[in-house]
């Protein structure tokens, strides 16, 4: 019992409820690197086709939470706008309709804000002796149970987790366990196609992918085991650089388990970093910022196509059917950052 009495939990991340001696152990950094920046986010609105009606466009927000704070948001666009938050998840946008545009220099959404991003890290034991695993108390959890259109639990995926996790009775093992054959398996490779929608299946079968492919494996094969898992994305941004531009997204993932609630977790960055496995396995580092949760996001006012499959870039659509914009994303140190 002295060992349980040790355990420091900061930021109130964790909660601890009575548990065995034996049971899993966790404490968060009090030294976690914070990172402190301003981001910008651009969407350009090309010129419109002859004929074509108001384009419709929604954009991604960033939100608040224990690990990250937003402040002085600021929406500058040329076209009114609204505000919007999601049901099933709480991702917050902005949406609004271009009228037709003539021919001329491309207008500017251009979306900024300052960010304290901290360390997420908990600190994790294994003992696979434990028999009865204790039970989720959140109400958000079952969704994280579920399925998304290209994460299914049944099939090949519940085949995998059940071969990777054979034998193995303790919630956190099986995690770990999943894990390993993700980075056993996968490798990071953007070449050709397929790679980048999040299709577990595909993941499962190519062995290969960018962050939405690795994830969505692991996310999958976790759910299969009945530990709940949720999907997150937002943008990277370099250790060793103090400003610039961003060229894309990173995503990653978290799981449940009491006593520790989410334990996060960036199984592409472990791959490209494999002097890392061991820290993104309960760790995601300052240097990212988050924008949304959750895959088949469902708008409102709903595009006209399926929900999104994830959704950190602007989406549109011009009579109904989706286009591409252009979009660029900056950020920039604003202090002397914590490591």
């Amino acid at each position: 019992m002295n060992h349980l009495r040790s355990r420091v939990l900061f930021f109130g991340m964790v909660l601890l409820s009575s548990f065995s001696a034996g049971a899993l152990s966790c404490a968060a950094q009090s030294d976690a690197a914070v990172r402190r920046f301003d981001f910008t986010y651009v969407t350009k609105i090309p010129e419109s086709p002859a004929g074509a009606e108001a384009l419709r466009l929604w954009i991604p927000l960033p939100r608040s939470d224990e690990y990250q704070s937003i402040a002085d948001l600021k929406i500058e666009s040329p076209f009114p706008y609204t505000k919007r938050r999601e049901a099933e998840y709480g991702n917050e946008y902005v949406y609004l309709q271009v009228p037709p545009r003539p021919a001329g220099p491309a207008s500017e959404i251009r979306v900024r804000f300052q960010v304290t991003r901290r360390e997420h890290r908990v600190r994790l034991v294994i003992n696979e002796h434990i028999a009865d695993p204790p039970a989720p108390d959140s109400a958000e959890l079952p969704r994280f149970l579920q399925a998304d259109r290209l994460v299914p639990i049944q099939g090949v995926i519940a085949d995998l987790s059940a071969q990777q996790t054979k034998g193995i009775e303790e919630p956190l093992a099986k995690a770990r366990a999943i894990y390993d054959y993700v980075e056993a398996t996968m490798r990071y490779d953007k070449s050709g196609t397929g790679w980048g929608n999040g299709d577990a299946i595909w993941a499962c079968t190519a062995k290969r992918g960018n962050c939405t492919d690795f994830h969505s494996l692991f996310i999958g094969m976790l759910r299969a085991a009945g530990i709940p898992a949720r999907f997150e994305i937002g943008f990277p941004l370099p250790p060793d650089q103090h400003g610039g531009t961003i060229p894309g997204y990173h995503c990653w993932a978290q799981f449940y388990l009491q006593p520790y609630g989410w334990i996060p977790v960036d199984a592409s960055e472990a791959w490209k970093h494999p002097d890392k496995k061991s820290y993104f396995f309960g760790a995601h580092d300052d240097n990212r910022v988050q924008f949304t949760t959750g895959r088949d996001i469902r708008l409102d006012p709903a595009p006209a196509g399926q929900p999104l499959n994830y959704f950190i870039y602007p989406y549109a659509e011009l009579d109904g059917k989706p286009v591409a914009l252009q979009s660029e994303f900056s950020f920039q140190d604003t202090v002397q950052n914590s490591r």
